[in-house]
């Protein structure tokens, strides 16, 4: 276990499996040393929990702890890809989408779900830029969707005995 999955299971967390694509898509892909997230939805056992507008049908405290699930779906995505979470430099982006009520405008304090888990499971590393946008309709009427692009470290690479 990484030290990212022992800090979300102090957390009383556990890192899911991938989400699967719901189209023509892969979950994560990386170029060079940058992992990007496609957008998460807060998929639990394969169903999404609540759906509707947040501010009409979601409210604001929902929509948050929706979008701590789709950043924990998000690090599912990246150890995909990355093998390790503890190969984690630095969570470089978030962007995080929210469906709207016509008068809702607390899309940052929504987004504050995964920007929180990422630090806690990341510390310092969790600390990124941010973008949260506030959109009419989600795929499947899901109420938030979070993306993430992190930087990862090299792999370690471990010596063979009489190798110089």
């Amino acid at each position: 276990m990484s030290a990212v999955e022992a800090k979300l299971a102090e957390l009383g967390l556990t890192l899911p499996e991938v989400v699967p694509p719901l189209a023509a898509y892969q979950p994560a892909v990386q170029s060079g040393p940058y992992v990007y997230t496609s957008g998460q939805l807060p998929m639990v056992d394969g169903t999404l929990p609540v759906t509707g507008k947040v501010g009409a049908e979601v409210t604001a405290e929902e929509a948050k702890e929706l979008a701590r699930t789709c950043a924990l779906n998000a690090l599912a995505a990246v150890k995909s890809v990355a093998g390790d979470l503890d190969r984690v430099a630095r969570v470089v982006k978030v962007v995080g989408f929210v469906a709207s009520a016509s008068d809702f405008t607390g899309q940052p304090g929504v987004i504050n779900g995964a920007s929180e888990l990422l630090g806690a499971a990341l510390g310092d590393k969790g600390v990124h830029a941010r973008s949260a946008v506030g959109v009419a309709v989600l795929p499947l009427d899901a109420p938030v969707e979070v993306e993430i692009q992190v930087e990862l470290t090299q792999p370690s690479r471990t010596r063979s005995a009489g190798v110089a």
